[in-house]
């Protein structure tokens, strides 16, 4: 039986590290096309983070993305150069810069969007609904270590 716990550990480790290690260049490879051959993946991240919603602020999408305004500006500034997100000033509020994507960012993000859902229903593919929960159970432990790991790295 200890034999069994051993082996499910290394698996889960290489498993773990070989994703972690893969999954950038994986998701660019898949998500950075003929199409959009002029972006990154970062770039494709921001564009994702923006959102179809409705026009955010930059501090806001910052924010989510875990990056300094100063960042963003950086990345938003080529992405508006390269036709993908449009800014204005807000009307209510002309100190606030407002981000959102224009028809060709919108394109990127359902191109990026395509690509998580065929990823999602790839790994859920044959599990039935007790395996799924328990994935995402396990999911959230490994969001929370890392939450937590990295907060004490900040102190």
């Amino acid at each position: 039986m200890e034999e069994q716990k051993i082996d499910r550990y290394h698996t889960i480790n290489q498993v773990l590290v070989r994703l972690f290690h893969d999954i950038m260049d994986i998701e660019e490879k898949a998500i950075i096309t003929e199409e959009f051959l002029d972006i990154t993946n970062n770039d494709m991240h921001v564009i994702e983070a923006i959102g179809i919603d409705r026009p955010r602020n930059m501090s806001s999408v910052a924010k989510s993305l875990s990056v300094t305004v100063g960042t963003l500006t950086i990345a938003v500034n080529n992405l508006v150069k390269k036709g993908y997100v449009d800014r204005r000033r807000s009307e209510f509020d002309r100190r606030v810069v407002l981000v959102s994507l224009s028809e060709k960012g919108e394109k990127a993000y359902y191109h990026h969007k395509e690509f998580h859902e065929k990823m999602v229903q790839a790994i859920l593919e044959g599990l039935n609904e007790e395996q799924t929960e328990m994935l995402v159970k396990a999911l959230n432990q490994l969001l929370e270590f890392f939450y937590t790991y990295g907060k004490k790295g900040k102190n």
